[in-house]
């Protein structure tokens, strides 16, 4: 008896069990296509799609111009035909370009060492505005005295300026480093005095940059060790936006 109420039971459960599946089959209980781990075609992030680095709006190396040796920087001394050059700061046009061409221990660079005040210089490419958002970078080249370092100034296509809160340099030998601008906050920029004014901009809109550059935020101390800044080169990886 005990024997034949186990066989009824189980084939009981069996029933159940199939009446459960073909249930789950008719209401479409299998996951649909592309929903699985990773999202829509196993992307991942967002919306299932991928995020592609933008290629490069600029680089600029500087060169050296008719007179050898240290000069007060100027359009001469951009390498790149499509830029400009401006400098920001009371004392900004004390700014110098220096350096030996070739030279890995001396590269062209910008030196703000004879700025009594804080100064800043920005790129701005003749044709294209920058579509700072995404994966949008800056790579830089550059070496500190004392306390000083550098922090990517922008102008956006309104006119107004930004300085963001990352800042690089090392004292001990030239580097080259990047900031992607997504991990930037701003602040708005005093362009007369180089100086931040008010409190962090919320969503600033980054998709069409006139200018972009550096400003380095201390006065500087002149010759010999003490507070300054040199920048070597500038690469800009972003969306070109014509003009």
């Amino acid at each position: 008896m005990l024997r034949r109420i186990l066989l009824t039971a189980t084939a009981g459960s069996v029933i159940l069990v199939g009446i459960g599946v073909g249930a789950f089959a008719q209401q479409g209980g299998a996951p649909p296509a592309g929903q699985g781990k990773g999202g829509k075609g196993g992307g991942g992030g967002k919306g299932g799609a991928k995020a592609t680095r933008p290629g490069l709006f600029f680089k600029e190396e500087w060169k050296q111009g008719p007179t050898a040796g240290e000069n007060p920087v100027g359009a001469v001394n951009v390498a790149s035909a499509n830029l400009e050059l401006k400098l920001y700061g009371p004392s900004s046009k004390e700014m110098a370009v220096t350096g030996a061409p070739g030279d890995e221990n001396n590269p062209m660079h910008l030196w703000t060492g004879l700025c009594t005040t804080a100064c800043g210089a920005t790129l701005r490419d003749k044709t294209n505005f920058a579509d700072l958002t995404g994966l949008a970078r800056i790579r830089w080249t550059t070496k500190m005295s004392g306390f000083h370092q550098i922090r990517p100034m922008i102008k956006l296509a309104d006119g107004t300026m930004l300085v963001g809160d990352k800042a690089d340099g090392s004292r001990t030998d030239w580097l080259s480093s990047e900031i992607n601008f997504a991990d930037v906050r701003w602040l708005k920029l005093d362009p007369e005095r180089v100086v931040t004014t008010g409190d962090f901009v919320n969503n600033p809109d980054l998709t069409k940059v006139d200018e972009i550059g550096f400003a380095d935020l201390y006065p500087s101390s002149g010759h010999g060790p003490g507070g300054w800044a040199d920048v070597g080169s500038i690469e800009v990886f972003a969306k070109s936006v014509p003009r």
